[in-house]
């Protein structure tokens, strides 16, 4: 009996994984094998599964489908993701193949690229629902790889978290979203976010954001615009 790619999602909206599936179903060579709505139910089925392929929302209720794709891809490293998300900013796009994505889908065109990328990234390829080719993907991902050991390079003190809480602050999210995204108190990144500014010596939010393009842990351009 031939192989057939076995798939899971995680996505907390019913009606959106009743269309993937749908589509899913279209084809023979791919089963389903579970689906979830959050992402530590999705871990959790992850790790008792071990599909060949999960789809993954980026905005889950309880954590970031970015930060659960770095999860995933630590715990299964063989096991490859494809993102689906509403954003289409390249940052969003960067850091999704930077936490280990294979695929980057836009929700609004899932009904008609969602069969070709489940079928390129289980082939083990990059894919990218938009005129970009995979070697511009590729680009990408080498790219924000390197961004985060340049700020490390740049300021060995700066922890890992600050650089995280950095990029969020950067990227316009207020402290109570990044809180829930890094599942940490306000108060906690209100600390992070001091410390980022003692340590830089910075003195705003527009310094802040500067110095984040800087590290090239944000495209000060794509914010601004």
């Amino acid at each position: 009996m031939d192989h057939k790619t076995t798939i899971l999602i995680i996505d907390d909206h019913p009606l959106f994984r009743e269309g993937l599936k749908a589509i899913i179903g279209r084809e023979p060579r791919y089963r389903m094998v579970g689906e979830a709505d959050t992402a530590r139910s999705g871990i959790d089925l992850a790790a008792e599964l071990k599909p060949d392929v999960i789809i993954v929302d980026v905005s889950l209720p309880d954590k970031n489908g970015i930060e659960l794709t770095r999860d995933l891809a630590k715990l299964l490293p063989e096991s490859r993701v494809l993102i689906i998300s509403m954003h289409n900013k390249i940052t969003y796009i960067a850091t999704a193949f930077q936490a280990g994505a294979r695929g980057y889908l836009v929700k609004e065109s899932a009904s008609d690229g969602l069969l070709k990328g489940l079928a390129a990234v289980a082939r083990g390829e990059l894919f990218l629902d938009s005129s970009l080719s995979s070697q511009v993907v590729e680009n990408l991902r080498q790219s924000a790889v390197k961004s985060p050991a340049a700020a490390i390079s740049a300021h060995p003190r700066l922890t890992p978290r600050e650089q995280e809480v950095m990029r969020l602050l950067a990227e316009g999210f207020s402290t109570r979203e990044i809180g829930q995204r890094l599942f940490i108190s306000p108060k906690t990144v209100e600390n992070h976010r001091a410390n980022i500014m003692k340590k830089l010596d910075l003195r705003s939010t527009i310094d802040l954001v500067r110095q984040a393009a800087r590290l090239g842990l944000i495209d000060v351009d794509l914010w601004k615009g």
